[in-house]
This record gives C-alpha cells, structure tokens and sequence, in this order.
C-alpha cells in the first residue's frame, strides 16, 4: 500500500482530498500499476471518505480502470461497426496466433493481454488497436504482427 499512498499523496497535493481526486487517483495507479486490487480501491476509499462501494462503482465502470490484474502491454482491438467493416476480426486472429491467446486472456509470460473496446476513437483509420497508450490505425494483420514483434523485441 506504499505506493498507493505515495500517488494519493501526489494526487491530493493537486486535486485535494474531495471527491474530484478520485479519477486522478484511480488513474495514476493504473499507471503505476496497470490494474487496481480491492485493497487499493478500500485505501482510496478511506484516504477519500468514500464509500468503498463508490470507489468501486467508479473503477467497474470505466473500460479502462482495470480491476484485474493485466499484462505489461494491454492491446485493445477497437470492436464498432466501422472497425469490424475495415477487417478488425482478421486483426484479432492474427494476435490471437501471434501470442497464442484470446480476448480477455494474458500470455503466459504476463508481457500482453488482449482485449476488445467499444470505441477507439480511429473510425476514420480502422480498424485499429491501442497498445498501452499508443494508438496503431489503419491496420492489417501483417502491420498488427510486425508491431506485436516490435514489442516482443523490446523486452
């Protein structure tokens, strides 16, 4: 919990101890540390004087506050219509063979966890993905490969 409490501690020094440093908080430990445990969510709370049952209400409810633990790189396949349209399931089986895992799974190495959002934001450059924060549009299952590999090689 160190570490939840150091970010509190940085995030309140902003955004006070109200209600409104809660999504920066819930934020900044996805950041830190790419998903957030019911012990974290109950230090919150606490740090906050919310209810647990908010705090939590608020971390289930958006897509990208984890409450699972993920891996290092969390790739989202952009699932709307316009995406689907441009090839996205194509996209989604050449990771899947890439990494030898489906939606909502992790590799077994924790290095990349697939999953599906409603909406990227790309409709215009489908279908595209989303690696951690970088945005990859106008995608095909040879692209999708190579910057998987680019990943791989980083490590």
């Amino acid at each position: 919990m160190a570490d939840v409490q150091q970010i509190i501690n940085e995030v309140t020094k902003v955004h006070g101890k109200e209600r409104k440093a809660l999504m920066p908080i819930l934020q900044a430990v996805i950041k830190t540390k790419n998903y957030l445990d019911d012990q974290d969510l109950i230090f919150i709370a606490k740090a906050l004087d919310l209810s647990a049952a908010e705090v939590f209400g608020t971390a289930s409810f958006y897509t990208f506050l984890d409450t699972v633990p993920r891996g290092k790189n969390v790739i989202r396949v952009c699932k709307t219509i316009s995406c689907h349209m441009a090839g996205k399931d194509e996209i989604i089986h050449s990771i899947e063979e890439t990494l030898n895992i489906r939606i909502g799974e992790t590799s077994v190495d924790k290095k990349f966890t697939l999953l599906t959002a409603n909406c990227l934001g790309w409709c215009h450059k489908g279908p595209v993905m989303l690696i951690n924060d970088k945005v990859y549009p106008q995608l095909t299952s040879e692209k999708a490969i190579e910057i998987l590999q680019n990943y791989k090689e980083e490590e």
